[in-house]
């Protein structure tokens, strides 16, 4: 089981969606300090453990969205009281750090680190794996006994060479930990990273941003970025406009290219999205389903690790 487990949850690809001033029926206007939009996708369907959800990107597009290398949207999905919970068996990961952001709904985390806790909307976890550890996530106990949405993302932030094989641990931050601006119209809840002179207080091992921005109808936000840093948005509701007349979709990422800083958003109905990126870490990327390291050596010693025991016993994380 250990085996197939692996071998059955290799990092799959992602699918194609269909200097002179721009200016867009919203307004916006697109100058040398606009980033400009590289690729717009489509996130597709896969399916989790018994969890249904969409996929943005999974291994590809590096050069657009490192330090983040997976990113996945869970439900929404309503469950009824007493339903079987939502379910990803427990599984190891190494060399790669998985984000837990909720939108909505409660979860449920049990890993080999010790750690068995109840966590629900607006909490952010990390599950540094480093060296490997095992994990595993199912819809929470307050779902199972009122029922309710489930909504939120699973997105797996980089490991930097360097810590690879720290010492695993687990944290879990509330919103007291986060930075929340309110603008004219705007939202933006600053869960990694700074802007507008607001910083999250949760720490990564390179820099990032991770913000969550709600828009209301006809409304506009400027978001600044370090021009040699990665930056993408995924719509989450709604529809947004951004540079060169372009548009994103519910369920649609937009991967901007570098070397200009802001990114100009418009929403004439209104909309809610995700902006994350960072420093590209430009260090080699050796994925093997839930391990990812820097060579293929690295990557057989997380196999041996697993099947030896060292990253503990998925028995007892069920």
């Amino acid at each position: 089981m250990r085996r197939k487990f692996v071998k059955g949850s290799a990092i799959l690809g992602t699918s194609l969606a269909a200097n002179t001033t721009v200016k867009g029926l919203s307004g916006l206007i697109a100058d040398q300090s606009s980033r400009k939009v590289y690729q717009i996708l489509d996130a597709h369907k896969v399916n989790v453990g018994t969890l249904p959800v969409l996929r943005a990107f999974a291994g590809d597009k590096l050069d657009y969205v490192s330090p983040f290398v997976l990113f996945d949207e869970f439900g929404p999905v309503c469950v009824q009281p007493g339903d079987d919970p939502l379910r990803v068996d427990a599984h190891p990961h190494a060399g790669v750090t998985p984000t837990t952001y909720f939108l909505a709904g409660t979860g449920h985390h049990k890993d080999s680190l010790d750690y068995d806790i109840q966590i629900g909307k607006g909490d952010f976890m990390m599950f540094k794996s480093g060296s490997g550890a095992i994990h595993m996530e199912e819809s929470g106990q307050k779902l199972y006994e009122e029922g309710g949405d489930y909504h939120g993302f699973q997105i797996w932030l980089n490991t930097p060479a360097a810590y690879k094989f720290e010492k695993p641990a687990t944290t879990i931050d509330d919103e007291n930990q986060m930075a929340l601006i309110q603008k004219e119209k705007v939202s933006l809840k600053v869960v990694l990273g700074e802007v507008f002179g607001q910083k999250s207080q949760i720490e990564t091992y390179a820099p990032a941003f991770y913000y969550h921005v709600k828009m209301d109808k006809d409304s506009k936000i400027v978001i600044p970025t370090d021009p040699t840093h990665n930056a993408f948005i995924y719509a989450v509701d709604g529809t947004v406009e951004i540079e060169g007349n372009k548009s994103a979709r519910s369920k649609q990422i937009v991967l901007f290219q570098r070397g200009s800083s802001n990114i100009e958003l418009y929403s004439k109905d209104g909309a809610e999205l995700l902006m994350l990126g960072g420093q590209p870490l430009n260090e080699p990327v050796f994925s093997y389903g839930p391990f990812v390291m820097n060579n293929e050596e690295q990557i057989r010693q997380c196999m041996e690790n697993y099947r030896n025991g060292l990253m503990g016993d998925p028995n007892l994380v069920n």
